[in-house]
C-alpha cells in the first residue's frame, strides 16, 4: 500500500530542511533534490536524518502562531489542569470537528514517517561502515516509532505504511484502511528496540539517545499493558546514571540541556531563524500561558502612566490564551512546595512591584489589578525566556525541554505499582516529590513522602510536576479517565473584560468520542470507501 496522497506533495522535503552541505547543493536535481545523493550515499543518509530532526522540531516545537502551534497547545493545555480564555476553543462544538480541529499532527506525522521510511529502506543498499549505518537507521526508526505512538494515542484508528514514496510508486493505486493495534504496536516496538540496540547513552545535543528510545519503549509497553517491559525500560534509564533529577530551579532555567533532560529541541537564531532553517522558528509558548500584567489600568498615574511596563522580568509580550486552573492550584502546598513558586508566576499581586521608573510608586507593590483574565491571572512560568526573547515580541529561541527524567520516574512508579512492587513504586514517586520540596531525592523524608501508593496520589503528583507538558492528556486517556477528569476540572473562561473567577467558568462540553482526536476532513475525503473506519462518533 502506498502513502496518503497529501504526502506525495511533500516527497523529498529535505530540500527545505537540510543543514549546510555544499556537496549536496551541487548534486544534480531530480524533483527538487537529488534522490541518488540522499538515499544512496553515506553523506546523503546523514542529510536525510538531519532533515528528519528539523521536521520533528516543526512537529513538536513550531515557531509562530499557526495550526502547528494550536495542535501542540491542545495537548499541553486541554487537560483537567487547564483554563481556556481565548484563541481557539478545545472541545467546542464548532471547533472539535474534522473540519476545524488543527490538522498538523496527523499531516506532519505522516509526512515525516514517509521520509523516515525512505532513510530506513534506502540504507539497506548503501555501502558504508555498518555501525555508522545502524546509528543513522536507529535515529530514523526511533522517529518513526515515536510518530506512530503519537498517532495511535491521539487518533485511535490510524493507517500503517512503512513503504516510502518514490518516483516509481507515486502513482500506484491506494487502498486506505485502519491497521490493527497489534500491527501498529509491532512496528513501534520493533523500531524502538532497534534504536535501543544501536543508540548510545551519550551523544551530541539535539540527537536522540538511548534514554529517549527506552523512555518511548516504556510508554509503548504501558499502552498495551505490558507492565514488566515498561518497568524494565524505565529501570534501565534510572539505573544507568546518565540522567538524574536536577535542582528545581535548574529544570526550566536558562540552560535546559542538563542531566534531567532526555531530549531537548535546539533553537538558535544565529543559524537561521525559521522552521525550515537550522536555527528553528521562534516559539510562542512563553506568551501563550502568561498574563499581560503590563496592560493593568489600576494605579495608573496621570503623568507617568501605568504601574507596570512591558519587561522580560514579568514575561515580556504575552497573550494569556491559556492558564493553569484552580484545581491544579489546589494540589500544591503553596507554602512549602517549591514547584508552586518555581513553575508559576506569583498569584499574589503584592509579589509584583511597580516597574515603571517614572511612576511615583516605583519599586513598591502594585495595586490590586482589575478583574480581567488577560491582564492578571495565575500563570505558567515553565516556558518563560529571559535570554533570547525581546520584550515586545512573542518569539522565544530558548531550547525546548521535551522529554525529562522526572516523567521517567513517575511512569516507572506506575509500572511497578501495576506489578504489585509497591516499594519500588513509592521510591520512584517520592524521589520526584522530595525534589519538589527542595529535599534530597534519595533521602526519605517523614511528612513529605507518601507512605503508600495509590493512583490518586500518583495522578496528583504527576500533575504537580508535569503540568502543561506533553503528557497529561495521554496519561488520562490511557487510564480511561480523560472524559471524567476533563469534565470535572477543565474550564472555558470568560473572554470579556471581567469575571476572572475560576469558580463561575463554564464546564467543558466533552463528548465520549473526544477521547480520539478527529482525523482531518481533507484526509477522510481521500480515504474514501473506508472512511467509516475513522473518526468514530464524529
Amino acid at each position: 500500500m502506498k502513502n496518503i496522497k497529501y504526502l506525495l506533495c511533500s516527497t523529498f522535503l529535505i530540500a527545505t530542511t537540510l543543514l549546510s552541505c555544499e556537496d549536496f547543493l551541487e548534486e544534480e536535481i531530480l524533483d527538487e533534490v537529488s534522490v541518488d545523493f540522499i538515499y544512496n550515499s553515506p553523506e546523503g543518509l546523514e542529510v536525510g536524518v538531519n532533515a528528519l530532526y528539523n521536521r520533528m522540531r516543526l512537529y513538536n516545537s513550531p515557531g509562530g502562531d499557526n495550526d502547528n502551534l494550536r495542535s501542540n497547545v491542545f495537548f499541553l493545555a486541554a487537560t483537567d489542569l487547564g483554563l481556556h480564555r481565548t484563541w481557539f476553543t478545545p472541545y467546542g462544538a464548532t471547533e472539535h470537528t474534522p473540519a476545524r480541529f488543527p490538522a498538523d499532527k496527523w499531516n506532519n506525522a505522516y509526512r515525516i514517517i514517509d521520509r523516515a521510511s525512505a532513510v530506513i529502506t534506502s540504507a539497506r543498499t548503501v555501502s558504508m561502515n555498518e555501525d555508522d549505518k545502524n546509528k543513522l537507521v536507529a535515529q530514523a526508526k526511533i522517529i518513526r516509532g515515536e510518530l506512530y505512538l503519537d498517532l495511535i494515542r491521539m487518533y485511535g484508528n490510524i493507517i500503517l505504511d512503512t513503504v516510502p514514496t518514490t518516483p516509481e510508486n507515486i502513482n500506484d493505486p491506494v487502498v486506505y484502511e485502519a491497521a490493527s493495534q497489534d500491527a501498529i504496536f509491532g512496528v513501534i516496538n520493533q523500531d524502538l528496540d532497534f534504536a535501543i540496540e544501536h543508540l548510545e547513552w551519550q551523544d551530541q545535543i539535539g540527537r536522540y539517545r538511548q534514554g529517549v528510545a527506552r523512555h518511548l519503549r516504556g510508554k509503548s509497553a504501558m499502552w498495551t499493558g505490558d507492565w514488566q517491559e515498561a518497568a524494565n525500560q524505565f529501570d534501565a534509564i534510572i539505573d544507568n546514571g546518565t540522567h538524574s533529577l536536577v535542582d528545581i530551579n535548574q529544570v526550566y532555567g536558562a540552560d535546559v540541556n542538563h542531566q534531567e533532560a532526555l531530549f531537548v529541541y535546539q533553537k538558535d537564531q544565529l543559524l537561521g531563524e525559521g522552521d525550515a532553517l537550522a536555527g528553528g522558528g521562534g516559539s510562542w509558548l512563553g506568551s501563550v500561558f502568561n498574563q499581560r500584567l503590563y496592560e493593568k489600568q489600576s494605579g495608573s498615574d496621570p503623568v507617568a502612566g501605568a504601574e507596570v511596563i512591558n519587561d522580560l522580568d514579568y514575561g515580556g509580550q504575552s497573550l494569556g490564551w491559556f492558564f493553569p486552573n484552580s484545581y491544579l492550584e489546589s494540589l500544591y502546598d503553596t507554602a512549602t512546595d517549591l514547584r508552586y513558586t518555581t513553575y508559576y508566576w506569583p498569584k499574589d499581586y503584592t509579589s509584583y512591584t511597580v516597574n515603571n521608573p517614572d511612576h511615583p510608586n516605583f519599586g513598591q507593590p502594585i495595586t490590586e489589578p482589575e478583574d480581567n483574565y488577560r491582564r492578571f491571572h495565575w500563570s505558567l512560568k515553565k516556558y518563560a525566556d529571559f535570554e533570547s526573547k525581546l520584550p515586545n515580541g512573542n518569539e522565544s529561541f530558548k531550547d525546548y525541554l521535551y522529554y525529562r527524567f522526572a516523567e521517567t520516574l513517575l511512569l516507572g512508579s506506575e509500572a511497578h505499582a501495576n506489578l504489585g512492587e509497591n516499594s519500588i513504586a513509592l521510591e520512584y514517586l517520592n524521589k520526584v516529590r522530595r525534589r519538589g520540596y527542595g529535599l534530597d531525592p534519595n533521602t526519605a523524608s517523614i511528612g513529605v513522602d507518601f507512605p503508600s501508593w495509590n493512583q490518586e496520589d500518583y495522578l496528583e503528583e504527576s500533575a504537580r510536576e508535569l503540568a502543561f507538558e506533553n503528557n497529561r492528556w495521554f496519561l488520562l486517556k490511557r487510564l480511561g479517565l480523560l472524559q471524567e477528569r476533563v469534565s470535572l476540572y477543565y474550564r472555558n473562561g470568560d473572554n470579556s473584560t471581567a469575571e476572572a473567577n475560576d469558580a463561575i467558568n463554564s464546564a467543558t462540553p466533552f463528548q465520549p468520542h473526544f477521547v480520539n482526536c478527529p482525523v482531518p476532513q481533507s484526509q477522510i475525503d481521500i480515504i474514501g470507501e473506508n472512511a467509516s473506519q475513522f473518526n468514530i462518533g464524529y
